[in-house]
């Protein structure tokens, strides 16, 4: 009977607050803040705020991965865990985040619910087919991954004041339309997270938007 008692007190899971404390869930919790703040700003039409809050969701989604590997003593479930926690804030990231901008930038207009439900429609394809196949070759992604739809358009509404705002609203809709189409494509594309060097990118490409959108705000 202690036998039993015993065998099954060692198979009893983590709580599950205690993977917090690992800190590329942190910095995957850090990136789904930030979302969250774009999808608030987004829905007040405060959209260079958002565009800020959407690039840094990005950075926290790329560092979470990069302080992952080179953490020691990470468990398999560990692994597990901020994978499947990864892949659920990717869904609100990429795909909810984008959505919102868009339906509120096409003033909630019924024509724009169609942009939007292809473009979170994409993602949850994207990134089941991603959660089901991995890598292709272990290298590269099959379809256009999601974060670059996030990188895209905040570089897209750069030029934002050179179109009225009906204009822009379609531009903003192929653009969302396109990525979407391109995320769940056949097309090959590289893991650029995993390099290094990409990130030293990021970083720079982070910090220059969040300045423009910033003095923009001013």
């Amino acid at each position: 009977m202690t036998t039993e008692n015993t065998t099954a007190q060692a198979v009893q899971p983590p709580a599950i607050l205690s993977y917090v404390k690992d800190l590329p869930n942190l910095c995957s919790l850090a990136g789904l803040a930030c979302t969250l703040l774009a999808i608030y700003f987004s829905i007040l039409g405060i959209y260079y705020a958002a565009m800020i809050g959407m690039v840094w969701a990005v950075a926290f989604d790329w560092a979470d991965g990069l302080v992952a590997r080179r953490m020691k003593g990470r468990t398999g479930e560990d692994s597990t865990f901020g994978g499947q926690l990864d892949v659920l804030i990717d869904i609100v990231s990429y795909g909810v985040t984008p959505a919102i901008l868009l339906l509120s930038y096409g003033e909630y207009q019924p024509i724009f619910l169609l942009g939007a439900f292809f473009m979170l429609a994409a993602c949850a394809i994207r990134l089941s087919y991603f959660s089901t196949f991995g890598l292709a070759g272990g290298s590269k992604y099959t379809g256009l991954a999601m974060d670059n739809n996030s990188l895209i358009l905040v570089l897209v509404f750069l030029f934002e004041g050179l179109f009225s705002s009906g204009v822009f609203s379609a531009v903003l809709f192929a653009a969302g339309v396109g990525l979407a189409a391109l995320n769940v494509s056949q097309i090959k594309t590289p893991k650029l997270s995993g390099n290094p060097r990409n990130v030293y990118i990021l970083a720079a490409y982070t910090l220059a938007i969040t300045a423009i959108y910033s003095w923009k705000m001013l």
